[in-house]
């Protein structure tokens, strides 16, 4: 980049991006060249964070809007300051909800009320989002029987909350010629947990593994579901022991301040 005369002054172009610099020699019409630079020498210190939320009351920087009531009636065009004043007479604020008609829609809400209701929106869609999760469960062709009875719970644990179940036999050394082995493991397996899930991808050879996915028949969400009901279900049993703990110590201690003193009264 060429250096600048002392008698030029740069300044920047918001229009182009880069640096405008303007002559000032005496009697000459002021001669208007551009130095490009570069863009992160220009933008660097320049503005903030964009808001994503909405513009409210005094931030409205328009001359008119389209206004809609508190009960989503239809007002009509008015001007902001006619807007600002039915906003305080209703005790509300003024909420641009369409920024980019023309002119704007605004509308009287309480702003943090919106807010919050959003927010539980926002919360409740989020527990009940379903994730799609593959599990991976790995077996040996000649697997100890308690071994394959501990896989066997943990894909039955997986088929009940809803996810899909990746099953791998592993094969090795002179193994790899018996892949029977693995196929009838699989075959097995499935058998065992048809009540839960069921074979979504049959087991094919892949490379030293023998690979099956299984699916299962509860969808995640209603598995998520079940699981919450129970969580209450336990969290009221709970409370309910020990409501019933609670009323039977008052009752004790109740019996043990009615009950006579086993000396008698005692003598004058």
């Amino acid at each position: 980049m060429a250096v600048l005369p002392v008698c030029e002054e740069p300044c920047l172009c918001p229009v182009r991006g880069v640096f405008c610099v303007t002559s000032h020699d005496a009697g000459v019409i002021p001669n208007r060249r551009y130095a490009a630079v570069r863009q992160t020498t220009v933008w660097c210190n320049l503005g903030g964070p964009i808001s994503t939320e909405p513009r409210i009351n005094d931030r409205i920087r328009v001359p008119e809007v389209r206004l809609v009531g508190p009960s989503g009636e239809q007002v009509g065009i008015v001007p902001l300051a006619k807007a600002l004043e039915l906003a305080q007479e209703y005790d509300l604020d003024l909420v641009e909800v369409a920024a980019s008609a023309r002119p704007p829609v605004c509308k009287l809400m309480d702003y943090g009320k919106f807010k919050y209701e959003s927010a539980m929106k926002a919360r409740e869609a989020r527990k009940n989002q379903a994730h799609t999760v593959i599990k991976e469960m790995k077996l040996r062709p000649k697997i100890d029987p308690h071994d394959y009875d501990t896989k066997k719970g943990h894909v039955v644990r997986f088929l009940k909350q809803g996810d899909k179940v990746k099953i791998t036999i592993m094969f090795r050394g002179r193994e790899q010629s018996r892949p029977e082995l693995g196929f009838r493991l699989l075959q097995r397996l499935a058998s065992d947990v048809e009540e839960l899930g069921f074979i979504e991808s049959n087991p094919k050879q892949d490379g030293r593994n023998m690979i099956m996915v299984l699916g299962p028949h509860k969808k995640k969400t209603e598995a998520m579901a079940e699981a919450r009901e129970l969580a209450e279900a336990r969290k009221a049993e709970r409370r309910g022991a020990g409501h019933a703990d609670e009323a039977e110590a008052a009752a004790e201690e109740g019996t043990a301040a009615a009950a006579p003193s086993e000396d008698g009264p005692a003598e004058a």
